[in-house]
């Protein structure tokens, strides 16, 4: 018998008549073009500013700051470069979206799932809601957040007072937190090795639904780790329980941690603004959703709530991230209108630094670099999560 020949080798030739070979010149051209017009543009605005006299540059981060900063979570001098004091308004921006997008998740899911509630009265709230503080722009949202803070809350010698530990005022929320000790750090260790726990529980339980079809409880248990490994962690410690409680002095209250009017104006702005949008997101999500399956899981005797757990949110979910994503942005984004009420996020803290250097257009690069990471970091995520929740096709 012959033995078969191997075919011949395949000649790779750069030719203009290829698609691909087309397309990765188009790509190179279209590349250098975008450069060469970044370049054009950098290089006329120095010029400019040069024939000017506007000095240019980032060697102003390290100088001295020479201004103060109202709020920080991070320690804070005015002798502290300019660099440090944009850390602390980057800082406090993340704080407000961080938490922001948090509670407008909730909020907003309560409300889109209450667009379906079997009660009237609850269903018109929930319309009434989203109708109301959709179509009243953020900026005046934040500016009526603001006056309600500081003008129809008692003065900070008269205080709300809630248990004797809780205090609510002009000066701010004020609440006792715990003495931190090493058995804290302790405690967050062990809730890391306990969220560790719970996503291997989590895998395990995917798993064997997908091997038998029988599902295994993954919430409630996920949970339970997690504080599991933050008791061991804080007993392992010592189990220290000192708090530190604000309490009433006679101008101000004092002790605890705070959060102050400018903080919770622009949360607050943002939540309620935002889970109105969220709010539709999720009710067009679950309308997605074949009126069949919640009659299918009507007619196996599950009730309203489970059907709408079980069934509806699992499908609607996949409709639902890629919106309400979209959502996120928006907040992350309209948290740079806290400097009308003068909270220290990035843009304030570029406002004062352009004031004192001269340096806008360095600044304001800043401003851009620190929302374009932090949109492209939230995009990443919920991309992440968007396809971990689709569908697996074979």
């Amino acid at each position: 018998m012959i033995a078969s020949r191997p075919p011949p080798p395949k000649k790779r030739s750069f030719s203009l008549r290829s698609r691909a070979v087309r397309g990765l010149v188009y790509q190179v051209l279209t590349l250098a073009l975008i450069a060469l017009g970044v370049w054009f543009l950098a290089h006329n605005t120095l010029e400019n500013m040069r024939s000017r006299g506007i000095q240019s540059g980032f060697d102003f981060l390290l100088q001295p700051a020479g201004f103060d900063i109202g709020e920080s979570l991070i320690p804070y001098e005015s002798i502290r470069p300019y660099w440090h004091a944009f850390l602390v308004g980057m800082v406090n921006t993340l704080r407000v979206a961080v938490v922001g997008i948090v509670l407008t998740t909730l909020l907003g899911t309560l409300l889109g799932v209450g667009r379906f509630s079997s009660n009237a009265l609850v269903r018109g709230l929930c319309y009434a809601y989203v109708e109301m503080f959709r179509n009243v722009p953020i900026l005046l949202q934040l500016l009526v957040w603001y006056l309600l803070m500081t003008e129809w809350l008692p003065d900070a010698d008269a205080a709300l007072s809630l248990f004797g530990s809780v205090y609510l005022s002009k000066g701010g929320l004020s609440y006792p937190v715990p003495v931190w000790e090493f058995a804290h750090g302790l405690a967050l260790f062990g809730a890391v090795l306990g969220g560790v726990g719970a996503w291997l529980w989590s895998n395990a339980a995917r798993a064997q639904f997908l091997r038998t079809g029988r599902p295994r409880p993954v919430l409630l248990p996920a949970l339970g780790l997690v504080l599991l490994g933050a008791l061991v962690g804080w007993a392992a410690g010592g189990a220290p329980t000192g708090l530190n409680v604000p309490s009433q002095a006679e101008a101000a209250v004092v002790d605890g941690a705070s959060l102050t009017p400018e903080f919770l104006s622009v949360l607050f702005g943002l939540v309620f603004y935002t889970a109105a949008f969220v709010a539709e997101v999720v009710r067009a999500g679950i309308a997605s959703v074949p009126r069949g399956q919640t009659e299918a899981a009507s007619s196996l005797g599950l009730s309203r709530g489970q059907s709408m757990r079980l069934v509806a949110l699992p499908q609607a979910l996949r409709v639902i991230i890629p919106p309400a994503t979209n959502q996120y942005l928006n907040l992350t984004k309209n948290s740079s209108l806290a400097v009308a009420i003068g909270y220290p996020d990035v843009v304030s803290i570029s406002n004062t630094a352009i004031n004192q250097t001269g340096r806008a257009v360095e600044c304001i690069a800043i401003i851009m670099l620190v929302y374009l990471t932090t949109s492209l970091s939230t995009s990443g995520i919920m991309n992440w999560y968007n396809r971990r929740a689709a569908i697996k096709e074979r």
